[in-house]
Order: structure tokens, then sequence, then C-alpha cells
């Protein structure tokens, strides 16, 4: 891997895990505050609009600006989230402030490895990425699920001390401790060095950067290996966010956990998704990456088959080995799509553009999860019905893949 890349996926792990780690502690408060269960999925509903509502801009602004800088300047916008929970703001509103700070980061992050490793890398780096969101994602809930904990929660009052810095809510030292690991993130967004990459100035005009958004979004969709690529993660990212919540709310209700123990489950997903993810990076290559469609049908069926159980030991395993199929699959797909958008149009609009499609399938499903959630609907049938929409979706996009003639990967432009 060239110089510097480690760095970029040492600051990602960190603010990834404060995002993961974040979104428990605000579900723990909207308890505090006695605001409805369907909440919970509106957390992170609020965190993703500004990916798709911002998409046309960040690109751009992720291509004007050295990547690794703009990463710590959005670090510190996820820190004014947490300052305005500190506050007493509304926690969703505090929450998409967040999201404001995430969704610039998004596009900085993956254009800055696509810039820096080559093609014959991009799976392998993309592997690297995809672990150390999935650690993110396990040490993330872990952490939630320890300053959510009664015990904790008292030994930091202890320590710190019950003065007006804490303010009103009992989580406010969790606050502040998240605060410090978005600090650190920020220190080491610094120290990457740059790419060297240069692209042409781009016009400021909101409606020119609209059209070009379109045009980048059109251009990505009607080529076929991108398209298929993008097809296949905008439904994985849509599933693996709505998954967060129905894990959680599967946990309580069928297994009977709290919070801080329920939280824990995800990292039986996120220790499969390291295992299915660096399986991948090694043994994929990027010309075979459609050959791991198939783990999508898997992927889907297995949601049915998890929701009947009830024995925490088995519930554990299963959880586990959905991951590992969405690393299998989302890895290989992923490296393509960013090597196809950077052929096409280039980094950070390849990767806006992505974020785009993705994010708005998460907020679609998030959306549906609300109103189910809301509808009282039992969690078990949930599971089955998403499981399956899942399973149907990708068996046709299978079917599309291998029944159609395999287009060369055409040249790629460096930008250098």
């Amino acid at each position: 891997m060239p110089p510097g890349f480690f760095l970029i996926i040492a600051a990602q792990f960190a603010s990834a895990l404060a995002d993961n780690a974040l979104l428990i502690v605000t579900i723990a408060l909207l308890s505090e505050q006695g605001l409805p269960v369907w909440w919970a999925p509106l957390l992170k509903f609020v965190f993703t609009i500004s990916y798709v509502v911002l998409a046309p801009f960040v690109g751009p602004l992720a291509d004007a600006f050295p990547k690794a800088r703009l990463m710590a300047w959005m670090n510190g916008v996820k820190m004014l989230g947490v300052l305005a929970l500190l506050l007493g703001v509304n926690p969703l509103l505090a929450f998409a402030i967040a999201g404001l700070g995430a969704a610039a980061y998004a596009p900085a992050k993956y254009g800055l490895i696509t810039e820096i490793v080559g093609p014959q890398g991009l799976v392998r780096a993309n592997g690297w990425l995809e672990v150390s969101i999935v650690c993110a994602a396990l040490l993330g809930a872990v952490l939630g699920g320890l300053l959510v904990n009664v015990a904790v929660l008292d030994g930091l009052h202890t320590l710190l001390g019950d003065g007006g810095l804490l303010g009103a809510s009992r989580l406010a030292p969790s606050m502040l401790l998240l605060l410090l690991v978005y600090t650190l993130a920020g220190l080491l967004n610094l120290g990457i060095p740059r790419s060297g990459a240069r692209y042409p100035a781009t016009a400021l005009d909101p409606l020119v950067l609209i059209h070009d958004f379109i045009r980048a979004n059109r251009t990505l969709w009607r080529d076929r290996q991108g398209g298929l690529s993008l097809a296949v993660t905008t439904i994985f990212w849509g599933l693996g966010a709505t998954l967060q919540f129905v894990v959680l709310k599967w946990a309580g209700d069928v297994l009977h956990l709290p919070l801080d123990q329920s939280a824990y489950l995800q990292a039986a997903v996120a220790i499969g998704v390291v295992v299915g993810a660096a399986s991948a990076g090694r043994w994929v290559a990027l010309d075979q990456a459609r050959r791991v469609l198939p783990a999508g049908v898997l992927l889907g069926l297995m949601m049915p088959i998890v929701a009947q159980v009830s024995v925490l030991w088995l519930a554990i395993l299963m959880l586990a080995f959905v991951g590992m199929v969405g690393g299998i699959l989302v890895v290989p797909l992923n490296a393509l799509l960013q090597h196809r958008g950077f052929t096409l149009l280039s980094a950070g609009r390849s990767v806006a553009v992505q974020g785009f499609n993705e994010n708005l399938s998460v907020l679609c499903m998030l959306g549906l999860y609300a109103a189910l959630v809301a509808a009282e609907v039992p969690i078990v049938p949930l599971m089955a019905l998403f499981g399956l929409s899942i399973a149907m979706a990708m068996a046709l996009l299978t079917h599309i893949a291998f029944s159609s003639v395999t287009v060369d990967q055409g040249p790629t432009h460096q930008h250098r």
C-alpha cells in the first residue's frame, strides 16, 4: 500500500468508531427523554438525508480541496452535532448536524483512496477499508453499549463530578468522551499526505453543479459494470443500515436483552463482515467481481431464518454468518464501482453519485422500517419481509449479470 494509506484507515476508523457509538448513546438519550421507539431509526434517517440532498455538491467539494484536510474539517462538523446534544438541542436536529459532516467526509475518504491506489490494488484497499469500517461498527457498538451502561455512567459521573459542565442529561459524560474520539480522528486526518491529484476547476453555480451531477449519475447507471455494481451496493447499504435497528429491536423483543447488551449483538455481524471482507480482498480479483453476486441471494434468504432463532449462542453464530456473506458480497463490487466511476468521472464525483444512490436506499428502507414499527408490526415477520425482498432483487440482478456479455473495463485515467 502507498504512503499514507494506513493513516487514512486509522483516521476513518476513529471517526466511524465515534459515529457508531454516538448512535447508541443517542438512542439511550431518546429513551431518557421518553420519546417513542420509532424515533430510533429516524436518527439514522436524518443523519443520512444530507448524503442525498448534498450529493450534487460534495463531489466537486471533495475534488476542489485536499481531501485529507477536508476530512479533518468535517470531523469538526460532527463535533458540532455532539455539542448540540450536550446543549439540549432536539436529538434529531443534532444528529442531522453530524450528518452534514459525514456527507462531505465520505467522497473525500473514498476519493482519496481511489487516487493513491491503482486498479490492481483497489480490491485489496477496499478490503482494508471495509474491515476498518466494520471493526469501527463492532467496537463502536461495544463502546456505545459501555457508555450507556448504568455502572459505567456512575463511574464517569464520580470521576468527572456532577457540575454544570455535564449538562442536564445523565449521558453527558459519554458525549464528552466521544468528542475526544472525533478530535483524535481530525488530528490523524491532518497527518495524511496529499495525493497530488488535480481536477479542472468547477463552476460554483448550484444549477450547474446539479446538472453536472445528474449527468454523472446517468453515466454511471448506463455503464454495464458500473450500473450493476451500483445496484448491488445500493441494496446492500440500505439493508445494512436498517439491519442495525432490526438487530437491536429483535434482540430486545425475541432475546429479551437490554439496549447495552443488544448493541453487542451488532458486533457479531461486524466480526462476520471482517472475515468476509478480508477473504474477498485477498481472493477475488477486480475482473471476477460479479461471481460473488449469488452471495446477495443467500444474504436475503438468511434473514427469515435468523428471525426464528431464540437462543443467544445460535443467534450470535447466525449473525456472524450473515455478516461474512455481506462482506464477501460488498468488497469486490464496491471496488468495481469505484474503478468504473474513476474511469468515467472523477474520484469525488463518482463517490458522490454512489453515496447519493446508496443513501437514498437507506432513507427508503429506514422510512419503511420506521413506519412498520410505528404500526406495531411484529419484528419476526418484518425481518422475513425485508429478507425475502432483498433475495428476490439480488436474484434478478444475478440473472442479468450472468446473461449479459462481459464488457471490457476500459482505460483508466489517473487525473494526475
